[in-house]
């Protein structure tokens, strides 16, 4: 039975199922706000099931033999493919996590031995890419909004109005500061002897920049540039040019590779994997096995097909007796 308009509601189960601590459904972050036509790009099953998850609480249990019993419309076996196919939209990631005792949604009390993991499966309204998901589990994701909110008109301008726009002298109009400049714009501030132009900042600023990069914040900078200072510095430019070549401190070592205490699951068998080996949610096997299986055989030439018979025939061939 199929649910003939995706664009309405699902109806809501009136009590579904929590799963246990440490399991269930997350939210992952960043998602548009909810509206009509959400799940309108899906097949009807597929946004049927979408909008009644979408609608779920947080730790709901996400099994398919839950969300089957919990709606009249599809079996246990369709959910699951409608959940596959969820996981290909973008929409879903089941994720086993690895937690100490100290963050054990299990005991509460952080007075527990050793590690355990935690199954979730992590929900989003709004499809992500294979990409999006692998920074997420590794804690990188950004707030990147895939599509352009709406925008509201502008109110007409004043004809009366007069508005004063101020920029450094080295940016163009409208743009801000960079931090290594605007580090070495507020040196005079600190100490007259080192007050600057617009120009000796424009020129110094990447010098100052290869300082932050190399992980001095703009405070240690200041401090660096104006501790010892002579009684007059005639040069002002000069010397702090001078004193940003011979201070610079060393390129800071690569940071090693954290170990992600996470791992995504295979949303049909649940085979555990790096986000990498599973794209769309679901391991090779599921996708339907290598892919050397899927290519399309190439077909025989009618000579190559006759030659292939005929040793076929000579190997099978029962040598007469005498």
């Amino acid at each position: 039975m199929a649910y003939e308009n995706s664009s309405a509601a699902a109806p809501a189960p009136a009590a579904h199922p929590m799963a246990k601590p440490g399991y269930g459904k997350r939210s992952a972050p960043e998602q548009l706000p909810r509206r009509p036509g959400d799940f309108d790009h899906l097949p009807p099953r597929e946004a049927y099931l979408a909008s009644l998850l979408d609608r779920l609480c947080e730790n709901a249990a996400m099994d398919a033999k839950t969300i089957a019993k919990t709606q009249p419309l599809y079996g246990q076996q369709a959910v699951r493919s409608a959940l596959n196919e969820l996981g290909r939209a973008g929409h879903l990631r089941r994720v086993r996590r690895r937690v100490t005792p100290s963050d054990d949604p299990g005991t509460g009390t952080g007075t527990g031995t050793g590690t355990r993991w935690v199954f979730h499966t992590y929900w989003s309204r709004t499809a992500r890419d294979s990409e999006w998901w692998a920074r997420f589990l590794d804690g990188d994701a950004t707030p990147q909004p895939p599509a352009e909110a709406p925008r509201t008109a502008e109110p007409e301008a004043d004809p009366g109005a007069v508005t004063l726009v101020t920029a450094p002298p080295h940016a163009p109009e409208g743009a801000r500061p960079s931090p290594a400049y605007t580090a070495l714009a507020q040196l005079g501030l600190r100490d007259p002897r080192l007050a600057l132009s617009p120009a000796d900042c424009a020129t110094l600023e990447q010098l100052a920049a290869d300082w932050l990069t190399r992980g001095t914040t703009p405070d240690h900078l200041a401090q660096a540039l104006l501790a010892g200072l002579p009684e007059q510095v005639y040069s002002p430019g000069a010397f702090v040019r001078r004193r940003l070549i011979d201070k610079m401190p060393p390129e800071r070592p690569a940071p090693e590779p954290r170990a992600s205490r996470a791992l995504m699951e295979c949303t049909d068998c649940g085979v555990p994997g790096r986000p990498e080996a599973l794209p769309g949610g679901l391991c090779r096997a599921c996708r339907g096995g290598s892919d050397s299986a899927l290519r399309t055989p190439t077909p025989m030439q009618p000579t190559e097909l006759h030659a292939r018979a005929a040793q076929v025939r000579a190997s099978i061939r029962v040598p007469e007796r005498v």
